[in-house]
């Protein structure tokens, strides 16, 4: 059942967004003070930094968003290897001394190669009431709805990430505010983060999506959301209505939603 921390478990994340000289936007999150620059609307409008080819939140081939499709196990979710990347020779699956999982381990010089889940960071931006969807140009859940979210790359915080892909997706410049939900999608091997945002101004398709568009809650194409997860994250940004509730956890596998 999802349910919310309160008090001080909870940490809250801010950001600013302002202009470089370049036409750069930048994400300064205080706690830090470091200045980080990110693509420009222009960059994005032209491209961008979007992997049109490899989507943002990826799932098996066959499977229909966040939940796999009947008769899938969470195998799924260890990628196969064939080569240790220190030396190149052979891996195979065994269990290293002092632990309790099957890992893929080379045969050779012994390199132990753990895979571990991805972080999806997304926002819901908001103006006047509405908020902002993007229709998915890309495989999975193409013609869907969604949240702008996306893997979050090295480098950057969970908040910049969120930032980013909203560019990417939208073309639009945000200002990140709290987050307030995480989703673990056990079966995906993905942990999704959502942060409240502001949206600052304009804003058109990117690459990977058909159209973007603002929508007051009785608008949301419910029925339409592309995944389990921003749909449980529309429903408590819309439960919370403007209030920082703490930050509600959700767990998504494939024998319940």
């Amino acid at each position: 059942m999802p349910f919310a921390h309160k008090g001080s478990h909870v940490v809250n994340f801010f950001s600013a967004l302002a202009r470089t000289g370049n036409g750069a936007y930048t994400v300064r999150l205080p706690a830090w003070g470091r200045l980080v620059q990110a693509p420009s609307v222009e960059a994005c409008r032209g491209g961008g930094t979007g992997r049109r080819a490899g989507f943002k939140i990826r799932f098996p081939k066959g499977s229909v968003g966040s939940i796999p499709i009947p008769g899938t196990t969470t195998l799924f979710i260890m990628v196969m290897m064939n080569f240790c990347s220190g030396c190149g020779e052979p891996v195979s699956r065994k269990t290293p001394d002092d632990d309790h999982r099957e890992r893929w381990v080379c045969d050779s010089c012994g390199k132990i190669h753990y895979q571990n889940p991805l972080i999806v960071v997304g926002c819901i931006p908001e103006r006047d009431g509405k908020i902002l969807l993007c229709k998915r140009a890309i495989e999975p859940r193409y013609g869907y709805w969604t949240v702008p979210a996306g893997f979050m790359e090295l480098g950057e915080s969970t908040a910049q990430g969120a930032a980013r892909e909203t560019l990417e997706e939208a073309c639009a410049e945000v200002e990140i505010g709290h987050m307030f939900a995480a989703v673990d999608v056990i079966d995906a091997g993905q942990v999704h983060l959502f942060y409240t945002a502001k949206l600052l101004g304009d804003f058109e398709a990117g690459d990977e999506s058909l159209e973007v568009a603002l929508f007051a809650e009785d608008e949301i194409p419910w029925d339409d959301i592309a995944f389990h997860s921003g749909r449980y994250a529309l429903r408590k940004y819309f439960e919370d209505k403007g209030q920082n509730n703490g930050v509600h956890l959700h767990e998504l596998r494939r024998s319940r939603s």
